[in-house]
């Protein structure tokens, strides 16, 4: 096998998220379900028969030397490389879809295929849990892209049980200005104590209910410094949806009836009706 093509990393959503506790290394715990969406950033990998890792955008005028350091599927494949001995490469085109600095995991559902693909492109044989050990490294949500499953998500990210959701349309929506991810966990006002939730109550209430469960605790954070969310937020409490932030922002989501029109969005912001996933597109690419 030379290349695989055309190989899907798709968004997530937060149905809620809640953060419950910080451990004395300064991470913080928390409670979510993640849930995967038919929005999709794609790859194309190409195997080199040399140790190189290469990475281009496709759709940008971005140079690959110009591209940072720390690039996420950079690091997969390194990191996959030094876990296994492989002394292949790569060539990796990126076609981005997700919005960046958005909530929805695009830097690590990136990270994710490329562990997924490069373990089936490069023959190194991880089983399922592996990756995910892998991916941990290179950021919390990596590991539940790995995984596979919607799922109800604790500890720092890396604690997944598999729920079954039924599919359900959002309306997505992000307005221009985002937010770095660790510049709302500094922030002192952040609510770090909330009361654990359980799954059943979850079960119990949000899949059998038209409004949205729990609270994102990051986002009255992400609004104060970023005052675009609650513009969206409010926008979309006007137009009669029950909307939240998803992650860590700036994106929200709002969910829509089966055959519900979706409001005319302000152009300036990014938009798109989704649908969420029952399963990764590439789940069944690695043993578990």
């Amino acid at each position: 096998m030379q290349a695989l093509l055309d190989i899907p990393a798709p968004a997530k959503l937060n149905l809620f998220l809640h953060i419950t506790g910080r451990r004395a290394d300064g991470y913080h715990l928390m409670q979510s379900v993640f849930v995967l969406l038919d929005l999709c950033d794609t790859l194309h990998l190409e195997r080199l028969n040399t140790p190189h890792i290469g990475r281009e955008d496709l759709g940008t005028t971005t140079p690959v030397d110009g591209l940072p350091a720390d690039d996420l599927c950079v690091r997969a494949a390194r990191l996959l490389q030094a876990a296994t001995g492989c002394t292949m490469g790569v060539h990796i085109r990126l076609q981005k879809a997700i919005p960046a600095q958005a909530g929805m995991g695009g830097g690590s559902s990136d990270a994710a295929t490329c562990l997924l693909a490069l373990n089936r492109l490069w023959g190194t044989g991880l089983r399922r849990h592996q990756l995910a050990e892998l991916g941990l490294q290179l950021g919390a949500d990596v590991p539940f892209f790995v995984f596979g499953q919607n799922a109800w998500v604790e500890g720092i990210g890396e604690q997944l049980t598999a729920v079954d959701i039924p599919p359900q349309r959002f309306l997505v929506v992000k307005p221009p200005g985002g937010l770095a991810t660790d510049r709302i966990f500094r922030d002192p006002t952040l609510k770090r104590d909330t009361k654990p939730a359980t799954m059943q109550g979850f079960a119990d209430n949000a899949l059998h209910s038209k409004h949205l469960f729990g609270v994102n605790d990051l986002q009255p954070v992400a609004e104060a410094h970023c005052p675009d969310i609650r513009t969206c937020a409010n926008w979309l409490k006007d137009q009669q949806l029950s909307a939240r932030m998803t992650g860590s922002g700036s994106a929200l989501f709002a969910p829509l009836d089966l055959h519900a029109t979706a409001p005319t969005v302000p152009s300036e912001w990014f938009s798109r009706i989704s649908t969420s996933l029952t399963e990764h597109p590439l789940k069944n690419w690695v043993s578990d």
